[in-house]
């Protein structure tokens, strides 16, 4: 049975969309951008302070919905800047310790809000 999770702990959908949908043992998160789950607004700072809030945020909405990162078995990241990825991952090993999810990540010409970063995820529960 499909489960549509909210959670406060992670920023609010901006749109007609779900934070993320539990179906079966399986989480599907929506694209996470850094946006304060307390007072809905962007985060100010560079790539790496963006990618903590995103993946403070992606592990808050994973817990609330069953599962945690050590569950993950798929991301996506998008990132405005490919020069950013050595950045990103530097904050990424630190969520992402062993075990390493599966992933993709893509250079976008533009984010909601105009972000420098949106990660999704799959994880089971």
């Amino acid at each position: 049975m499909k489960k549509i999770i909210s959670t406060s702990n992670a920023p609010a959908a901006i749109g007609p969309y779900s934070q993320a949908v539990v179906l079966n043992d399986m989480v599907y998160t929506s694209g996470v951008i850094p946006i304060d789950p307390a007072n809905g607004t962007v985060v100010n700072g560079d790539i790496k302070v963006q990618t903590k809030r995103v993946l403070q945020s992606l592990e808050a909405l994973l817990k609330d919905s069953g599962s945690d990162l050590g569950k993950v078995v798929k991301t996506t990241v998008f990132i405005k800047n490919m020069e950013d990825f050595p950045l990103v991952n530097e904050v990424y090993a630190s969520f992402f310790t062993d075990n390493f999810p599966a992933r993709s990540c893509v250079e976008v010409a533009r984010l909601p809000k105009d972000v420098l970063i949106e990660v999704e995820a799959v994880a089971y529960i």
